[in-house]
């Protein structure tokens, strides 16, 4: 960290003052630099290789807050290196009549090699840390080349890879302590319904990395497969027959249901309007708007020929990814609180199925970049705590548990409550949130 950067006064102290023969000068510097670019290279990649984490993203997020932490100290060093050489007048190193010149190129080779650093460090952190959305990394990348301001990126971007660090490290020492105890190992398979206008797709889970995480811990999860614009009657269908398909598989007579938004609705219309509540063992909503969404009755103040367009335009689109019978004008509308009060009194819950729910609540209208707009809209209609579509009020349902929040200023909006950005937010890890709630429908016996 001292030496390392002044590869341009290590080769000049050579050939000034080595009294070997030229050959030997020739030698040394050719060592010099060897030794100078196996010693970069490795220090470049070395993180990368000696972390103990198993994941290449880990890996790369670690070694960029290795390589900040070695340019901070780097830099502090050269500082007291430069002050050494003023003090000594350069004499022990140079000789007086070139050494203005050779110390101006040293310092420049010395800023490109930390420049280099830096910028390794910065795209480690730029592309692997979960923390940063996608705002945020391009705000980075342009405030980078701003003088003083990238010294406060720089300390920014230390700081969430800190703090991406400790949570993957708090996770790997939760999943080392749960290894084979099978937490998650509920008595009937999950099925996760999703939202309106999302399907389940092969390349894109809708739930974002928590399968994969309740599934490590027992888990048997199944996808409910209904259609992205599909109306709660049409997509309850196709929910029954991928649940029978799932019984069958599984040689059970029950499954358990964690639906979020409108596949909540979905659920309750397979459990009451097609009479299945004799294989639901449990319905757990996630973000479900039970009492309808305000955003609805201003969308509803629309012209019902513009509506109408707009809806046709989507249901062109989605026939092409894969929805057989998409109804995004009658599927939308039954998202309103008028239709939500009708649903409720004409499909009320059955006492053999236990229901549970869940909210969030973003705290300020900027709190997800996706959701801005809409959540303008909801505080405009007088919905507060809200995730930007759903309130807590209309999300409470059966055994309300709680609402999730964020310890900062951002809040946990509706797609967060699905994984739907992969990003971690302080005070809230959606990943454990769903193990825990499996956990908890073990523990009750579903």
């Amino acid at each position: 960290m001292i030496l390392l950067p002044h590869l341009i006064l290590l080769i000049v102290w050579i050939g000034q003052n080595t009294l070997a023969n030229r050959l030997m000068q020739i030698s040394l510097i050719v060592s010099v630099i060897l030794i100078y670019m196996i010693t970069c290279t490795c220090l470049h990649i070395m993180p990368l290789v000696t972390s103990r984490f198993s994941s290449l993203r880990l890996k790369i997020l670690q070694g960029g807050r290795y390589l900040l932490k070695f340019c901070f100290y780097g830099i502090l060093f050269q500082l007291v290196f430069y002050l050494i050489m003023k003090l000594t007048d350069w004499d022990f190193l140079l000789r007086p009549n070139d050494s203005i010149v050779i110390l101006l190129f040293d310092f420049i080779f010395c800023c490109v090699h930390f420049y280099l650093f830096l910028l390794n460090a910065c795209l480690r952190v730029i592309l692997s840390c979960r923390r940063l959305g996608i705002f945020k990394r391009l705000f980075i990348i342009l405030g980078l080349g701003i003088p003083l301001v990238n010294l406060f990126l720089l300390r920014y971007l230390g700081k969430m890879a800190r703090a991406e660090m400790d949570l993957e490290i708090c996770r790997f020492e939760n999943r080392k302590e749960r290894d084979g105890k099978m937490i998650c190992a509920t008595s009937y398979p999950l099925v996760l319904l999703h939202g309106i206008g999302f399907r389940d797709l092969q390349y894109f889970n809708y739930w974002g990395r928590i399968p994969k995480e309740l599934t490590r811990n027992g888990a048997v999860v199944y996808y409910g497969h209904q259609e992205a614009w599909g109306t709660i009657e049409n997509n309850a269908a196709a929910i029954k027959t991928t649940i029978e398909k799932v019984m069958e598989e599984n040689h059970c007579d029950k499954v358990n249901i964690i639906a979020h938004s409108k596949g909540g609705l979905d659920a309750r219309y397979l459990i009451s309007g097609l009479h299945m509540e004799e294989h639901i063992a449990s319905l757990t909503t996630m973000s479900t708007p039970h009492r309808g969404s305000e955003l609805l009755d201003l969308l509803n103040k629309l012209p019902d020929g513009i509506y109408h367009l707009i809806s046709s335009a989507i249901d062109f689109n989605y026939k092409k990814l894969g929805d057989r019978a998409p109804d995004c004008y009658h599927a939308s509308k039954q998202l309103s609180p008028g239709f939500c009060q009708e649903f409720n009194e004409k499909y009320p819950d059955s006492p053999k199925v236990y229901y549970q729910s869940y909210a969030s609540c973003v705290k300020n209208a900027l709190g997800d970049s996706l959701l801005s707009i809409p959540n303008l809209l909801m505080a405009f209609a007088g919905a507060s705590k809200n995730d930007g579509l759903v309130t807590i009020e209309s999300a409470k349902w059966g055994h309300f548990k709680k609402a999730f929040v964020s310890t900062k200023r951002r809040g946990i909006s509706h797609g967060d409550m699905i994984d739907l950005k992969r990003e971690d937010y302080d005070g809230f890890d959606v990943i454990e949130a769903y193990v825990e709630i499996v956990k908890e429908l073990k523990e009750m016996g579903f």
